[in-house]
């Protein structure tokens, strides 16, 4: 009888201190209760998948992100939730299992993001990250695993990687689209889905630790361009402070934009033409798997409707962008993608910023090697796992330089999170750009 005693005692003490662990990671946020998950020695908080916007299917595909309904009790954030439905990712020349999208689970059902945290009250007020991944808008997705925020969660600022929609489901414009907006537009959901995103962090991030009036925007490729249209938008002013834009820029001359609106509608009506699809309510109801099948011209991306998205140039020479801090930057095997002319872009983009507002910017160029990298060199992507501290979650024979550089670059980072200037204690200085001096930090 004393056993089974003893034994009942031990089995509710730990049934307490269960529901404990379970507690101390339960947040609240606008839409309800979110339970994530702890890190092995439990300093970080896990939260994967947290819905930020309704599902954009059915009737609500191809419009603009609606709020996220209430649920009661706590849903469970503990698994990886569907990236936005493309073409089966696989790896491809350089870029190995690591820079690709989970195969599963991937659904239209995709405005999920993933928060990284390593504060212990929600009064914290730590510096925020939001990541916006790569993949030429048309693939990529949050949960990508070079992604993994629990090292920058260490360093003190809670990582957030958001989905967006992509493709033609992000990116299609066309007239009877435009004709169903109130503001007579089409063609930037993928954009609307990143401000939404941005909304949820400002509305949200404090139950996390973070602070909602201190959060960065950063990404990388299509991300960078992304920072690039989120600085134009008037719709996402007042929701970032401070940008990161590595290896992608929509800044000269609008060349990567589908430029105009009224260009972009011609091409949607090419697609549906060339695809005998009669119209856009023939194409509403068509599985996403066979709207993947449909040919498209190129690549779909960001359109300058002059509500979503604005002219970069123009913006700037207005000095009418959204005014932060910038750092900017690219890594010399970008030529293989870019040409020679990246350079330049940035530059450009550098003297737009200094000339027409008042924030400074810090430019980098990465020209280190990773290990096993003969052909590629420093590829387009090779920096982002050293500024985001994910080496290990890379297969590759690193060395104690490689660890080095990354441990630079990420506190880089961090500190620009916290303040807007990457410089801090036992780091080499990094000088501000200026436009007589050019002074870029070079990553080696």
């Amino acid at each position: 009888m004393r056993n089974y005693l003893i034994a009942f005692i031990c089995s509710l003490i730990l049934f307490s201190c269960t529901n404990n662990k379970v507690n101390y990671h339960k947040v609240k946020i606008s839409s309800g209760f979110v339970a994530g998950k702890l890190s092995d020695d439990g300093m970080v908080k896990i939260f994967m998948g947290v819905p930020f916007a309704a599902a954009p299917t059915g009737d609500l595909r191809w419009k603009a992100p609606k709020p996220i309904a209430a649920w009661e009790g706590v849903r469970q954030c503990v698994d990886n939730q569907p990236s936005a439905i493309q073409n089966s990712p696989r790896p491809f020349m350089m870029w190995s299992q690591e820079f690709i999208t989970p195969a599963e689970p991937i659904s239209e059902d995709c405005l999920y993001l993933n928060v990284w945290t390593s504060a212990k009250k929600a009064d914290e007020k730590l510096p925020v990250l939001v990541w916006i991944h790569g993949g030429g808008f048309s693939g990529g997705s949050g949960t990508v695993p070079l992604y993994n925020g629990e090292a920058m969660a260490r360093k003190g600022v809670v990582f957030v990687t958001i989905n967006y929609r992509l493709g033609l489901l992000g990116f299609l414009a066309h007239p009877s689209l435009s004709a169903e907006n109130t503001e007579e537009i089409s063609g930037n959901y993928g954009i609307l889905d990143q401000i939404a995103a941005l909304r949820w962090v400002k509305e949200n991030i404090s139950a996390f630790g973070g602070n909602p009036d201190n959060v960065t925007i950063a990404g990388q490729s299509a991300g960078s361009m992304s920072v690039n249209c989120l600085l134009v938008s008037p719709l996402a002013k007042g929701l970032f402070n401070k940008a990161i834009a590595q290896s992608g820029s929509l800044i000269s001359g609008d060349r990567a934009v589908s430029a105009t609106l009224q260009n972009a509608e011609q091409i949607g009506i090419k697609i549906l033409a060339d695809a005998n699809i009669p119209d856009i309510a023939t194409l509403r109801i068509l599985p996403a798997d066979s709207i993947l099948k449909i040919r498209i011209p190129g690549m779909l991306s960001p359109v300058v409707d002059n509500v979503v998205v604005f002219a970069m140039e123009k913006t700037y020479n207005e000095s009418k962008q959204n005014d932060v801090p910038l750092i900017l930057g690219w890594n010399s095997g970008d030529t293989l993608l870019f040409g020679q002319g990246i350079e330049n872009t940035y530059k450009h983009w550098a003297a737009l910023q200094l000339e027409k507002g008042k924030s400074p910017v810090y430019m980098y160029y990465f020209d280190h090697i990773p290990p096993g990298e003969p052909n590629f060199g420093a590829f387009h992507s090779a920096e982002f796992a050293y500024c985001l501290h994910t080496l290990k979650y890379w297969n590759k024979p690193f060395t104690q330089t490689d660890f080095d550089l990354e441990e630079t670059m990420s506190s880089y980072w961090v500190n620009f999170a916290k303040t807007g200037n990457p410089n801090g204690a036992d780091l080499p200085e990094w000088k501000a750009f200026d436009t007589e001096k050019q002074q870029i930090i070079k990553f080696r």
